[in-house]
């Protein structure tokens, strides 16, 4: 009687073994900030900087936890929050069914093009002043502001993102005979995915940064007006603490549009 084959064993990594390795990798990749907030925390102490203008990392982390245990740090971040993704949200749902249009059909490129030029070569910043006196310096004029500069990221790279499709498969799609909501369904909007993410993830800084520079003049709340305050104020680790908030919630923010990215480009990772 034939002996039944026993079946091969599947070595699974150790729960262990995959702790370890998923630490590692955090290690490695946080090698960087942490040789940076070392020497952060170094060079004030040894004198190779003055501590009055750029204290120890440690103070500044101490102020931080100040700011956020009396309150401060949570409103000014919520305010920044709100009118950030406001304007952020806004120009994606302008700048994207834009873009796909003026990249698809080429009479409307053709009529937005040099109005389009116009603009882009505008700098957000340089037109804070025409933004607050024809808005005021309330919260409509910061985020008009974001979503003026959000707008052409997001714009330039869809449409460059629809004009650079393979010409091979939209003839591939032609000759299937696919009607143009098909097509766009099918072909232009997975092939121009990446691009426009890519854009996305652009406005998604500049966000943050305008609108820091924008609370920075007649805002009552904000990050930037927080970081403003303190270096108004002489609270030169209360600044500093503003300024490491805000770059934590943009790096969060990419993130954030990176995981998005992957889901909605899955099928890249999918492909053989």
């Amino acid at each position: 009687m034939a002996e039944r084959l026993a079946p091969k064993a599947v070595h699974q990594p150790l729960p262990v073994a995959r702790w370890l390795g998923g630490l590692r990798r955090i290690a490695f990749r946080s090698a960087a900030i942490l040789g940076l907030l070392a020497i952060w925390e170094a060079a004030p102490r040894l004198g190779l900087v003055d501590s009055t203008f750029l204290p120890p990392f440690s103070e500044v982390a101490v102020a931080w936890w100040q700011l956020a245990a009396d309150g401060q740090l949570l409103d000014n971040t919520v305010a920044s929050l709100g009118r950030s993704l406001t304007g952020f949200g806004l120009a994606v749902v302008v700048a994207v069914p834009l873009g796909l249009l003026i990249g698809w059909y080429k009479p409307v490129a053709e009529l937005l093009g040099p109005l389009l030029e116009v603009f882009r070569n505008t700098a957000a910043l340089a037109l804070l002043p025409v933004f607050v006196l024809l808005l005021g310096i309330g919260e409509t004029s910061k985020v008009s502001i974001v979503l003026y500069a959000c707008v052409w990221p997001i714009l330039l790279n869809t449409i460059s993102a629809v004009r650079t499709v393979d010409p091979t498969l939209l003839k591939l799609a032609r000759s299937l005979d696919l009607s143009p909501v098909r097509l766009f369904q099918k072909v232009i909007l997975p092939a121009a995915a990446p691009t426009v993410f890519t854009g996305i993830r652009l406005a998604g800084a500049v966000s943050i940064l305008v609108l820091v520079a924008a609370e920075m003049v007649g805002a009552k709340a904000g990050l930037g007006y927080l970081v403003n305050s303190a270096q108004f104020n002489f609270a030169i680790p209360q600044m500093y603490a503003g300024i490491v908030t805000i770059s934590v919630i943009g790096v969060g923010f990419n993130q954030i549009l990176v995981a998005l990215e992957r889901k909605f480009t899955s099928w890249r990772r999918e492909q053989p």
